[in-house]
């Protein structure tokens, strides 16, 4: 995760300490008391959309236009040219990270530049100069481009980073994005991958702030303490530690139509078993591609409530989904293709927990396809009637998966697996050539993969609650850089 300034971590002992005597209310940072509620929202959403595809004839050979992608067709069939509309993305966000505003109604500011030269006194038409400033901004790229980052990209609230209309990686060596205690994100259509860690230098972090940043991890996307934040049509693999990692409070997240691989420990949400505050978070995964060469943590929870949705998970080495700390895993048509190790087929991986603690921790899966002998392994049958509220609402079958994942990853790419194409048009001394498939418009949409039939149970779910007195002070406590 981003390496925090050295005074956050001070108030954490004490913190804990309270926590065991705290009286169990409703957290404050919890983005809403029933998530069960925007499950169904998101339900509503898909069929809407598959719907309007269906009476218009759309589908994988319409252009982009109408696929049954409540997220893509939201902006690209608004009836307007995308890019003389950018700011349509902000109201097609689905899921806990549907309110994510990111810099609407900002003005553009268009990236120039791609170095990094000195990250306390950014450069103006840099990326980093962009990414500071107050007040919302909606940021995109003036060509293709490379951005090596010497320290961490220090996010500030009420931005949007938009790459379409660019072939934008961030990363190739450097280090790459931090979200630490702000708010209304959006990170759209960028490559992220081969981040490094930085740190034990300056960053600046708003025009009228830089401080000292301790060694950070590497992440591709790190989330400390942020919310409302939506990660969508990027592709990230092969960073020093996780590729999209949520901690200390964060949530309202929506990780979507996104490609992952080559990498080991993929998706950390929740870094601590004994951090409360983290029953507060509130997670969607929904319509990613899962490729090749992952190992684990697709992703890896600790309480807090996650929805893994329409996902195509097309390999893994150890586990699919882990988790510690009871949180609720409301897995729904979603395909889970098992590695041929006999020993690897199962999605789910309670970590360190003895069954006799997970048995009721409320962990289902509902219209999932499960091929090559996957297997999930579902825990809270004893808590039906706690479940019965989400009941109203079908889940959309793992028959969808094909249609709503066909674009994942960065549109435009040629294929959707961009590290194995060397980067054409693109180096790595932080300049873009001009040459590749960015240009105005995109080019060959995705890929699309053959069904199987599905199977699946039935899942309820509902949100742990904690201490909002603990919230409270350790919200407090914590010291923005």
């Amino acid at each position: 995760m981003a390496g925090a300034p050295k005074s956050t971590g001070i108030a954490l002992i004490p913190l804990l300490l309270l926590a065991a005597t705290a009286s169990t209310l409703p957290l404050l940072n919890s983005s809403v008391p029933d998530p069960a509620a925007v499950v169904a929202d998101f339900h509503s959403k898909v069929a809407t959309s598959r719907r309007r595809m269906q009476e218009a004839g759309g589908g994988a050979s319409s252009g982009g236009c109408m696929t049954g992608n409540p997220i893509d067709d939201c902006w690209r069939c608004a009836g307007t040219d995308w890019r003389q509309d950018r700011q349509r993305l902000a109201d097609c966000g689905i899921g806990f990270g549907r309110n994510a505003l990111g810099g609407k109604g900002g003005p553009l500011y268009v990236v120039t530049d791609s170095s990094d030269r000195d990250p306390v006194n950014p450069v103006p038409g840099t990326l980093r100069h962009a990414a500071i400033q107050e007040g919302p901004l909606w940021i995109v790229f003036a060509a293709d481009m490379t951005i090596r980052l010497n320290e961490e990209l220090l996010v500030n609230s009420y931005k949007t980073i938009d790459g379409r209309g660019a072939r934008v990686h961030i990363g190739a060596g450097g280090a790459c994005i931090t979200l630490q205690y702000v708010s209304n994100i959006i990170i759209h259509n960028v490559h992220v991958h081969d981040c490094v860690p930085a740190g034990n230098a300056n960053v600046r972090s708003s025009p009228t702030h830089y401080g000292w940043r301790t060694r950070s991890d590497g992440d591709g996307i790190s989330l400390f303490g942020a919310r409302d934040v939506w990660v969508d049509h990027c592709a990230l693999w092969r960073c020093a530690d996780g590729l999209v990692d949520a901690i200390e409070g964060s949530t309202a997240i929506t990780v979507s139509n996104s490609y992952f691989a080559h990498h080991d420990e993929v998706m950390l949400l929740g870094a601590s078993d004994a951090y409360l505050p983290d029953s507060g978070m509130q997670v969607t995964i929904a319509f990613n591609r899962f490729g090749p060469g992952l190992v684990q943590r697709m992703p890896r929870c600790r309480r807090g409530y996650f929805h893994i949705v329409n996902n195509d998970y097309t390999s893994w080495e150890m586990y699919a989904i882990g988790g510690s700390a009871s949180p609720t895993i409301n897995s729904q048509g979603n395909r889970y293709i098992a590695p041929a190790d006999p020993n690897a087929k199962e999605v789910t991986k309670r970590v360190d927990t003895a069954e006799g603690q997970w048995s009721g921790w409320n962990w289902r899966t509902e219209g999932d396809m499960m091929v090559n002998g996957a297997f999930f392994v579902p825990s809270g049958e004893g808590m039906e009637e706690i479940y019965e509220k989400a009941s109203s609402t079908d889940p959309k079958s793992s028959a969808l998966v094909d249609t709503l994942t066909q674009n994942a990853g960065v549109l435009g790419d040629p294929r959707n697996d961009a590290e194995e194409t060397g980067y054409t048009g693109l180096n790595y001394a932080g300049v873009g050539n001009g040459r590749g498939g960015g240009g105005n418009g995109y080019g060959y949409l995705g890929m699309v993969y053959a069904n199987d039939a599905d199977r699946g149970r039935r899942s309820r779910s509902m949100l742990s609650l904690t201490s909002s007195v603990v919230t409270l002070v350790a919200l407090g406590c914590l010291r923005l850089l």
